[in-house]
């Protein structure tokens, strides 16, 4: 991958600059908020999140966050839990970005789970492995 540091204007070449920024600016956004459980809905607050990457559009209008709950389970649910928040989540990114327009949130299940860190991969396997063994039992 050779395009390091270069402003590219024209389509077709992976975003730009300023989309990278801005989806990152999202994602650490999106991250601490669920972190915290800003989000008044108790179901969400139950899950822990990894927000994974935010990639956005190149009219910065629609941001897709690339999310995966930990240990990999009840996925699907997490989906319709985040859409079910969206303006609140869309509020609290819109704080933090000073973008006349704030995009769109769009979520999707994060399927490469190697973006975790090793530590964190490790331990949503132990869970998953504690999980599976005591329903052999």
């Amino acid at each position: 991958m050779g395009h390091m540091g270069k402003n590219k204007f024209h389509d077709g070449d992976g975003p730009s600059q300023r989309q990278l920024r801005v989806g990152e600016l999202i994602r650490r956004t999106l991250s601490e908020v669920l972190q915290r459980g800003d989000i008044h809905d108790p179901d969400l607050n139950r899950i822990s999140i990894t927000v994974g990457e935010v990639t956005t559009s190149p009219d910065l209008k629609i941001a897709t966050a690339y999310v995966c709950p930990l240990g990999g389970q009840g996925g699907k649910d997490l989906i319709t839990l985040l859409a079910r928040n969206k303006s609140e989540l869309r509020r609290a990114v819109s704080k933090n970005l000073a973008l006349k327009f704030t995009p769109d949130l769009r979520f999707r299940l994060d399927e490469t789970f190697d973006r975790m860190d090793e530590t964190r991969r490790l331990f949503a396997q132990d869970q998953v492995r504690r999980d599976l063994s005591e329903e052999e039992e």
